[in-house]
């Protein structure tokens, strides 16, 4: 009997037009290039500049994942957009980019915030909303501009992060309902709220009335992240009767190079099938993994038909991953 899979139809990607290397911030900040790649893998970051926001990120994302899926934007009944960094407290970002691309008027568009894991939190929301049967074809972003929230003082967290956006296009289709099918075969979403305090926004709209600056216990946040990463992992296996060795690329959220090795190696992935952005990028939360997504896309590796593993963990604790057959 067929089901509907959430089949994605394209995929975009956006960065700020100012690239700072390591060796731009450390005459900024008291840190080292030599520093920063031993302990993260990072070589650069885009910053976005005045005038790019989350919100222009976003659309611009958007637009180029909706050229690639060959759909109208008339098309297109639902925007869930995964941000911590929002244009405004309100209304929803999500509905700029509806205003900017002509996006249907009365379709549904929303954020969604699950900081580093918003992107698989988005992705296993619509995929929810294409199977309930009420949408047809869904527009999901990942977008930040985490340089907004930075405290530039804080060395430890300041070179750790980036701005960007990145988007897919996904579409309700009836499939076979085996493991051969395109689109979303399994997902899961997990949290732990009592270790809030070990990543966190030190400000709030309730709370101080002011925007605020990340704050990160680094090393209580890398402690829990390999193991947290890993279980969800092993969950979506169970689920879908597959090994680590059927997984043909690995598309992790872009937090820290040693976290990455950490967990393919935990898993038994090789590190050919990883696909590692982190470098270029540095960790743009949400953006993360649909900017390695589109990467990997443009240079071929990914291609129609791979199993493609996608997973994140951020501030919350929030973690979770989403198989796909692409």
């Amino acid at each position: 009997m067929a089901i509907i899979r959430s089949v994605i139809r394209g995929c975009g990607a956006s960065l700020p037009a100012n690239c700072v290397s390591n060796a731009e911030l450390e005459k900024k900040v008291d840190t080292s290039d030599a520093w920063i790649q031993e302990r993260t893998g990072i070589r650069q970051r885009y910053i976005a500049a005045d005038g790019e926001t989350t919100g222009t990120l976003a659309t611009n994302a958007a637009r180029q994942a909706i050229v690639r899926s060959g759909i109208d934007p008339s098309e297109i009944d639902l925007i869930v957009l995964a941000t911590s960094t929002p244009d405004q407290t309100f209304p929803a970002t999500a509905v700029t980019v509806q205003a900017e691309l002509g996006i249907q008027v009365g379709a549904a568009a929303f954020d969604i915030q699950a900081v580093c894991s918003g992107f698989v939190y988005a992705l296993s929301t619509a995929d929810a909303m294409l199977k309930g049967g009420a949408y047809r074809r869904a527009l999901v972003i990942g977008s930040e501009t985490f340089s907004r929230i930075l405290d530039w003082e804080d060395r430890g967290t300041c070179v750790l992060f980036g701005d960007g956006a990145g988007a897919v296009v996904m579409e309700a289709q009836p499939k076979p309902g085996t493991i051969g099918d395109r689109g979303v075969l399994a997902s899961r979403l997990h949290a732990d709220g009592r270790h809030r305090d070990k990543l966190f926004v030190d400000g709030g709209a309730s709370s101080t009335q002011t925007i605020g600056a990340l704050r990160m216990n680094g090393r209580e946040v890398f402690r829990h992240a390999v193991g947290k990463i890993s279980s969800v992992i092993e969950e979506i296996l169970v689920d879908t009767n597959l090994t680590a060795e059927e997984i043909d690329w690995f598309v992790p959220h872009q937090a820290n190079k040693r976290i990455l090795d950490g967990t393919a190696k935990k898993i038994g992935i090789p590190e050919d099938k990883v696909v590692i952005t982190v470098d270029r990028h540095a960790n743009t939360s949400a953006a993360s993994i649909p900017l390695a997504l589109n990467a990997a896309i443009e240079d071929g590796r990914i291609k129609e038909g791979d199993l493609v593993l996608m997973e994140a963990m951020g501030g919350g604790f929030t973690w979770g991953g989403v198989l796909v057959r692409w």
